[in-house]
Order: structure tokens, then C-alpha cells, then sequence
């Protein structure tokens, strides 16, 4: 296995377009309601799998009708479930996503299964297997944040396994408190500009970027800037890739896209630049249609993106 996506399994409920929300008692209308799995490893696993990287997933799901949904479209999408979970005695996550009509989000969530996974609901032999042990979603899953995660990470790089790491932002505010035993143990970051700021008090990519490396000896950090593009460095080289432009109908799950494009070209041994385009492209064709993956598309017609052709 090329990479093992180990974090959040969500279902995801979108409406568009919703641009107010009623007041109280009121009642208003909106158009299109599409029900998708989502999460943010749920969403990497996914894009890889487009992408022709051998993905698993690793996670806890409910006992329910959403659990199986979200089993059910890892598998026909290529993507090994024999790390998921199924927990009988808590519901299948769950985020209703109001899209506007520029494509911006906002959230409801029930943390739900993704809240009890632990340390010790991981199957090791998986994780042996796989090139890249990727966590996504880390802040969000009460039981497994913080020093069970830094056990995990340190134990995969001990056994010669690429780390690699996707925050989510923080509700609790605790941010870097509870981050900060993971960090020594991560080859690759990826974080947002929004939960990097956090994670730092600092406000400019190359301070962040020194911040991380000078502390926690990170040798590759990508910041994720939305339309902004995205900075990345490593100890030898930093670029900065522009956001591609295409048709935006929906953003949701564009950062899970692009860490999946940056993961595929880690695989594949690309270069840092060709690497950070291929996340971009695969970032921007995450958001030409409703949902987390439905616009993600093979390695061929990803590039065709980054070399101008969408």
C-alpha cells in the first residue's frame, strides 16, 4: 500500500445555495441537496485512489445506514476499508454543509464516531504496510489528539514509514497544546494558513514555515491559501504555486484534494515543484462540482489543469 489515510470518516450533507440562514422559527427554501461521504480522510483516500495510488483507510464509523454509505464508496472507488471500524454503540459522523453561492462554506457538525477512535483501534500490520502513514483530521478526534497520536506517528517513523499530517481547525482553541507532541514525528505538513496562523501566532508562510522547522525539525511543510495558491518548503527549496483557475461550484474538500495530489507526487518521486502543482491541479478540479470528490480525476486529466488545459 502507497498510502494509509488514518483520521475523520464523515457524511456530509450539502445545500446550495445557502447564503443567510432563517431566524428562528422561520422556514427558507434552497435548491440542490446532494448527501456525499466526506471527511478529511475519507477525502484523501478517495483522491489517491483517482490518482492510481494503492490507498487504505483507517477510522471508526458507526453501525448505521451512513457507515455503510461510507464504506461502501471507499470501496467502489478503489480504496482498502480493512482499517475501518464499526462501532455499534455510536452514530456515523456527520456535517451539514450550507454552500453559497461563491462556493465558501460553513459547518454543522456532530463529531460522532470520529470522537471515539483511540490508540488502540489501529491495526499495526496495516500501518507496516504502507509507504506514507497520512493523518488527517487531527484536532478533531478528542481520544486519539494529542500524546496517542504522537505515539502513533513516532512508532511509523521508527519503522522507516513517511508521516504526514492535515490538521482541522480547532473548536476547542487548545491548538498548538494539543498538536505539539505530534510535530517532532511528521515528514510532511500540510496545514491551512488559517489553522497554521493558529498553530503559531505568527502570520507570513516563511515565518510559519521557520517556526515549525526550527522547533520540531519538519523537513517538508506545505501551507495550504485556498485561491491563494500555496507556499511549500523543504530544507533545500521553497516555491509558490498558484491556485489554477476553473469554474468554482463548491471548495468542500478542495485541502483534502490537494494534500492528496502532494502525497501522489511523494510516491511517485517527483520533484518539489511538479509535486506542489499536482496538488494544486488536483486541488482546483476538487472544486468544478458539488461535493468533496466528485470533481477529482485521474493522473492525465489532473494535469491538464496545471499545464493550462482546463
Amino acid at each position: 500500500m502507497d498510502v494509509l489515510s488514518l483520521g475523520i470518516y464523515v457524511v456530509d450533507v450539502l445545500g446550495r445555495p445557502i447564503d443567510t440562514f432563517p431566524e428562528k422559527g422561520k422556514l427558507v427554501l434552497f435548491e440542490e441537496l446532494e448527501i456525499h461521504a466526506g471527511g478529511c480522510a475519507n477525502n484523501t483516500a478517495i483522491a489517491l485512489a483517482r490518482l492510481d495510488i494503492s490507498a487504505g483507510a483507517m477510522g471508526k464509523v458507526g453501525s448505521d445506514a451512513f457507515g455503510a454509505q461510507l464504506l461502501q464508496t471507499l470501496t467502489d472507488n478503489g480504496v482498502d476499508t480493512a482499517g475501518i471500524q464499526r462501532d455499534a454503540h455510536t452514530s456515523t459522523s456527520f456535517t451539514f454543509v450550507a454552500v453559497a453561492s461563491d462556493g465558501e462554506r460553513t459547518f454543522y457538525h456532530y463529531i460522532g464516531a470520529n470522537g471515539e477512535l483511540c490508540e488502540t483501534d489501529l491495526n499495526w500490520e496495516l500501518i507496516k504496510s504502507a509507504k506514507i502513514l497520512h493523518i488527517a483530521g487531527a484536532l478533531v478526534m478528542p481520544r486519539f489528539d494529542g500524546q496517542p497520536m504522537a505515539n502513533v506517528l513516532q512508532k511509523a517513523k521508527a519503522l522507516g514509514i513517511t508521516t504526514s499530517l492535515d490538521t482541522a481547525y480547532d473548536a476547542t482553541g487548545k491548538w498548538l497544546e494539543t498538536l505539539e507532541p505530534c510535530l517532532p514525528y511528521i515528514d510532511i505538513f500540510l496545514p491551512s494558513i488559517v489553522e497554521a496562523q493558529q498553530l503559531t501566532g505568527l502570520y507570513e508562510c516563511r515565518e510559519i514555515v521557520q517556526f515549525f522547522r526550527n522547533n520540531y525539525d519538519i523537513h517538508t511543510i506545505a501551507i495550504k491559501m485556498g485561491e491563494n495558491g500555496s507556499y511549500v518548503s523543504t530544507p533545500e527549496a521553497e516555491h509558490v504555486v498558484p491556485a489554477y483557475p476553473v469554474n468554482v461550484v463548491d471548495a468542500t474538500g478542495a485541502g483534502d484534494a490537494y494534500v492528496a495530489g502532494f502525497l501522489a507526487g511523494t510516491i511517485m518521486g517527483w520533484d518539489l515543484k511538479a509535486t506542489t502543482e499536482l496538488a494544486s491541479a488536483t486541488g482546483a478540479a476538487c472544486v468544478t462540482a458539488i461535493g468533496t470528490t466528485a470533481g477529482i480525476q485521474n493522473l492525465e486529466e489532473t494535469l491538464k489543469i496545471s499545464r493550462g488545459g482546463a
